[in-house]
């Protein structure tokens, strides 16, 4: 028998089938909304303040400027729905925020609203793919470095076409690129470069995603004493690089095999990715 899933819509639960918005709803009609995936390890959220600390930047970029939002009281709730969906061991949270008053481009009013989604994961700790990332670059939208390419926003559809050339061409992801044609990051997630005991990976004002995880893995990197380079990243790096791999909050590491005609190795990709779990050890 199946488990009854919940949500969580502005602190009280509905059944995640029921209809909980109407046509006016500002995220649908204009991506006027913020979002966060969040990991579950053990029944509890991962890297939380993290994500909030983007999520209260997000709504500083997106000028949401009510301060009726107690992220306090959004982790309690977090918990319980948790509990509610009795996730004991590895799952993920999606966190939404969007702008719930009425107007057209122009808000009428600052109120907001928020949905927590709660679901189960087979595995609980992060697990390295087995089979390692076949990528290629999509070069038909360029990704600008401007204060929303930090943050988490429902309005964008360049990485949903990138998601359509992933699947158009028999990829498992694609890289996307800056408006002078260096690396940026994947579809949904930052990129590291392995080479000689230094990672590489594009920096924040190249355009990327101020990534939970990115940050993570620069945290680790020095645990482990390896040479971190956060700036520039280009197509001929990615050729001489020993090791690549993607990183987001949810699936942790995913190494990459393939990149056109270069292939990769997963040595300190593997290393990286145990530390990371060690830090959940109890």
């Amino acid at each position: 028998m199946s488990v009854q899933i919940y949500i969580n819509y502005n602190g009280f639960l509905y059944q995640e089938d029921e209809p909980i918005f109407t046509i006016k709803n500002r995220g649908f009609r204009y991506g006027d909304a913020l979002f966060e995936s969040i990991r579950i390890i053990d029944g509890q959220p991962c890297f939380l303040q993290d994500h909030f600390s983007r999520l209260k930047k997000g709504m500083g970029v997106l000028k949401m400027r009510s301060a009726k939002m107690s992220f306090e009281n959004i982790e309690t709730q977090i918990i319980k729905l948790i509990e509610k969906n009795r996730i004991k061991k590895g799952g993920k949270i999606r966190l939404s925020l969007f702008r719930s008053g009425d107007g057209l481009y122009t808000p009428e009013n600052e109120s907001k609203s928020y949905v927590i989604e709660a679901m189960p994961l087979k595995e609980n700790l992060f697990e390295l793919n087995k089979d390692g990332l076949i990528i290629d670059v999509f070069s038909e939208y360029r990704r600008h470095a401007t204060a929303l390419s930090q943050i988490k926003t429902t309005n964008n559809i360049p990485h949903v076409l990138a998601g359509i050339f992933v699947k158009d061409n028999g990829l498992d992801d694609c890289l996307v690129i800056n408006e002078h044609g260096r690396i940026v990051e994947a579809s949904s997630s930052n990129i590291f470069l392995y080479k000689n005991n230094n990672i590489y990976t594009p920096s924040v004002e190249e355009g990327c995603m101020d990534g939970v995880m990115r940050r993570q893995i620069l945290r680790i990197a020095k645990e482990l004493n390896i040479n971190v380079f956060e700036g520039m990243v280009n197509g001929s790096m990615l050729l001489q690089a020993d090791e690549l791999f993607l990183t987001n909050a949810i699936k942790g590491i995913q190494w990459v095999s393939a990149y056109r005609q270069k292939r990769f190795y997963n040595k300190y990709t593997k290393i990286i990715l145990e530390q990371l779990n060690q830090s959940f050890a109890s």
